[in-house]
């Protein structure tokens, strides 16, 4: 493992910038959902997803010059482009392509099982996270949640007659999921510098990936920038500043700053904020079972996030005698 040289910032983070960024990454990603639907339905996804990164990176790396933060370091760059490449062209990428075969609701709810991906998969944190009832339990109830959210549509979905192309949709986000959580430790235990020029090159190198892939996919024919809707455009333009700017560079910092599983307990909250947006936004109708879901899921956020606060707040003899094996 590379040695980080976390800042100050990073070594102490006040308790108010983590809320916001959580806030941030709870929030303003459960509400990309409803813009990128808005996106893909005039643009081809795969070059969506290359006009979103490689603009969001410019813009973050020009952010990063003007600060005069060093843009170039070898060891950096390289633990970027995996990182990028991980979560952001094969995670994100898979969503994307998984919801042409597969009802957005099957796919929150496979989504959703990033956090137990989390804990599979930080291997540095076994034996602190799978001694931790708490969190154990507020991982599966925080599953159980989101089923009970999607349940209704959920069945329909399962009802309708499946084909090859939904089983190889099903395949593709189980990996997206997989890659999503193993990035996201890479990056945790590999980042080196400064967390905003990490994100730089993570969304450039995912963009110019995906602009590879939309030419591979044939999606630049036929394609006139000005048959998009200004409402597409600004879809567009929400994503860029909301989605990458916002929640991603805040996304990349919180692993820096917290524990990766306490992080991935946005995969709980964002179908929360899109069932919400649909119900205030779209008059779509909320039922009994989806509001106990709604409480089920703050539930089990609350118990993964007390249990790590019980941890970083315990005295460092009892952190000691925590670590050590039964």
């Amino acid at each position: 493992m590379t040695n980080n040289t976390p800042t100050a910032a990073t070594k102490n983070p006040s308790t108010a910038l983590v809320v916001l960024a959580f806030a941030t990454v709870y929030l303003v990603w459960g509400s990309t959902y409803f813009f990128i639907a808005k996106a893909v339905h005039e643009i081809p996804a795969l070059l969506m997803g290359a006009i979103r990164f490689i603009t969001s990176g410019l813009i973050m790396m020009a952010w990063c010059a003007y600060r005069k933060e060093k843009l170039w370091n070898w060891q950096q760059v390289k633990v970027a482009a995996i990182t990028g490449l991980l979560l952001l062209l094969v995670g994100n990428g898979a969503v994307i392509w998984a919801e042409k075969e597969l009802p957005s609701s099957l796919v929150a709810v496979l989504v959703s099982t990033s956090p137990i991906w989390f804990v599979l998969l930080d291997k540095p944190k076994w034996q602190e996270n799978l001694r931790s009832r708490t969190t154990l339990l507020g991982l599966a109830i925080g599953f159980v949640g989101v089923v009970m959210l999607f349940k209704e549509k959920l069945s329909h979905a399962l009802a309708s007659n499946g084909s090859h192309h939904e089983l190889w949709g099903l395949i593709i986000l189980v990996i997206g999921s997989l890659a999503w959580a193993g990035g996201s430790i890479y990056s945790k235990y590999h980042a080196t510098g400064s967390s905003s020029v990490a994100s730089a090159w993570q969304m450039l190198v995912a963009g110019v990936a995906f602009s590879i892939c939309a030419a591979v996919n044939h999606e630049y024919r036929g394609f006139d920038p000005a048959a998009v809707s200004l409402q597409g455009w600004g879809s567009v333009l929400y994503l860029v500043t909301m989605g990458s700017l916002a929640g991603y560079s805040a996304y990349v910092w919180l692993l820096q700053v917290r524990p990766a599983t306490q992080v991935s307990t946005y995969a709980y909250v964002n179908p929360v904020v899109a069932v919400l947006l649909g119900t205030l936004l779209a008059g779509e109708h909320m039922s009994l079972l989806q509001i106990a879901g709604l409480a089920v899921i703050l539930t089990s956020v609350l118990l993964i996030n007390l249990s790590k606060y019980r941890q970083s707040a315990a005295p460092p003899a009892v952190k000691q005698s925590l670590a050590k094996p039964a």
